[in-house]
């Protein structure tokens, strides 16, 4: 029996009606944006500290590729198919810049560079994901679907867009006050990434791995972890004079 919908979805509600070519044509603009706002925060936040240098440059370079490459090899391990994925990006963008950083000689910590830079980042990316189609949520009927895939769905893009967008705006504060040591805002934002992606995922389509959990949010209990530990093991810590 075909399923009954409580309302037909308006036009302006209807992403099917857009052809898929023509929504990734809109979508790309969005991701280059995403990219240009990341970095542009990154040199922001950079000058704030004093950091503004040429290796500082080199070393977001190493993080942008390593991100892009470890968000399609991980995309493409995991799903089997081509695309990118955050959690890919945020992993390969760490292990390229751990190794330039040793490459070039750098030991001051810059995690609260990219801290800031990818919630920037990602609330324009998810808005690129939307338009694109990818990333989508699961069938409902609240009030915000949107008719994509056949169905009315969450516009889960556009909850992660929100969440990263309400965590730069947490992290900016913290940046204000200065309240945190170095690396601080990193783990900050790792546990604001992993709380917020772990609701996201009860709205957004996918396959449950263990425990009626996805493998998303397994990942996302084993990072706040990490950063929770982290975080504590930081403060614990004689607290450096501010720059």
């Amino acid at each position: 029996m075909e399923r009954q919908l409580p309302w037909a979805p308006s036009e302006g509600y209807d992403l099917d009606a857009i052809p898929e070519h023509t929504r990734w044509l809109l979508a790309m603009p969005l991701y280059a944006a995403a990219y240009l706002v990341g970095i542009l925060v990154f040199r922001w936040a950079a000058r704030r500290r004093g950091l503004d240098t040429e290796g500082m440059r080199i070393l977001m370079g190493a993080g942008l590729i390593g991100g892009l490459a470890g968000a399609n090899l991980l995309q493409l391990l995991a799903a089997g198919t081509p695309g990118k994925t955050i959690e890919g990006g945020i992993a390969g963008g760490f292990l390229a810049v751990v190794w330039t950083k040793r490459r070039l000689g750098i030991t001051r910590p810059t995690g609260d560079l990219f801290a800031l830079a990818i919630p920037a980042g990602e609330a324009i990316g998810r808005l690129g994901c939307f338009v694109g189609g990818c990333c989508y949520g699961k069938v409902t009927t609240a009030a915000l679907a949107v008719h994509e895939h056949g169905e009315l769905r969450h516009p889960a893009q556009l909850y992660s867009s929100l969440a990263a967008a309400s965590s730069f705006a947490v992290l900016v504060w913290l940046e204000r006050k200065r309240i945190l040591p170095e690396n601080g805002l990193l783990y900050v934002q790792i546990a604001l990434f992993c709380m917020t992606r772990f609701a996201i995922e009860f709205v957004r389509e996918g396959n449950t791995a263990e425990f009626g959990l996805t493998l998303a949010q397994l990942g996302c209990i084993a990072g706040f972890a990490f950063a929770a530990y982290k975080l504590r093991q930081l403060l614990g810590q004689r607290r450096p004079a501010a720059i």
